[in-house]
């Protein structure tokens, strides 16, 4: 069995292979090909724009493939949604969908676009949002460049952004955001309705999502001794229990515990001065709760 897998070429593509490689796979492109290499006998992967991949999975050409929730619905892709793996190029947050005109124009909200001209590469989504407010405009397809169409060839824009910085760095005010967007982990529905494949499609899944759930925790291990352990365990705060062992010879514990990255450089000086020892921290690539 060998699984056809889509992964999205451009600008999510090194995040993408990031989160594959802590997830134990290793993705490697010759060149400018779009068939890059895999370590697992198992995939066959395609490299191509995340705009394609809902509609390639719907029609079965690929098994699964990763894409945006944007894209899912603008090509209304009857597919199997497997996972949500909110990640992106900056962050891990989703990236919005949002109607933006320029910052000196009259229009404040979604009803001040009515017979309006709206540019977008999204254009069935921006068209549901608007007639769902009983908004009637021309929206047309956006080859490129949107951002600088505002004012002078369209009245207004529908764009992803990630962070707003693009937009206002153009000049341009948001007033409604259409959708949040993440991408999600889908397949086709006949390969989810053959056994081996859908093994395979959620292993995959559970690997990427424990890469992510590891991505902002680390791990924690230290020796306390025994007069010392319940002021030590009142400072740290796990994703369930710390694990505490005895140490050989019954003169204290080992303690090892999985919590935020961000926490831990004002922990640690904390728990020295609460009589932890040999304090030790170490990155996570994976968490499976």
């Amino acid at each position: 069995m060998v699984l056809r897998l889509g992964l999205p070429k451009g600008s999510l593509q090194e995040a993408t292979f990031q989160l594959f490689k802590r997830a134990g796979f290793n993705l490697t492109v010759y060149g400018r090909s779009h068939f890059p290499r895999i370590d697992d006998p198992e995939l066959e992967v395609v490299l191509m724009r995340a705009q394609e991949i809902p509609r390639y999975v719907h029609q079965g050409v690929l098994d699964a493939g990763l894409s945006g929730l944007d894209w899912i619905l603008e090509n209304e892709a009857d597919v199997v949604e497997v996972a949500d793996l909110p990640y992106s190029k900056q962050t891990n947050q989703s990236i919005r969908l949002v109607l933006a005109v320029a910052k000196d124009s009259t229009y404040k909200e979604v009803s001040d676009l009515q017979n309006k001209r709206i540019a977008t590469e999204l254009v069935r989504v921006t068209k549901k949002f608007l007639a769902a407010r009983g908004v009637q405009a021309e929206v047309e397809y956006s080859y490129g460049a949107t951002e600088v169409k505002v004012p002078h060839l369209v009245d207004a824009i529908a764009e992803l952004t990630e962070t707003g910085a693009s937009l206002q760095a153009n000049g341009l005010r948001i007033i409604a955001t259409i959708l949040e967007s993440t991408p999600r982990f889908i397949a086709h529905k006949q390969s989810w309705n053959d056994i081996n494949k859908r093994i395979k499609i959620q292993n995959i899944a559970l690997l990427l999502q424990g890469a992510l759930r590891a991505e902002a925790k680390v791990g924690l291990k230290m020796n306390v001794a025994q007069e010392n352990i319940n002021q030590v365990l009142d400072l740290l705060s796990a994703m369930k229990r710390p694990t505490v062992s005895s140490l050989v010879g019954g003169e204290g514990v080992a303690i090892e515990v999985i919590m935020d990255e961000k926490k831990v450089r004002d922990l640690i000086p904390a728990l020295k001065r609460a009589g932890a020892e040999d304090i030790i921290e170490y990155p996570l690539n994976k968490v499976i709760p």
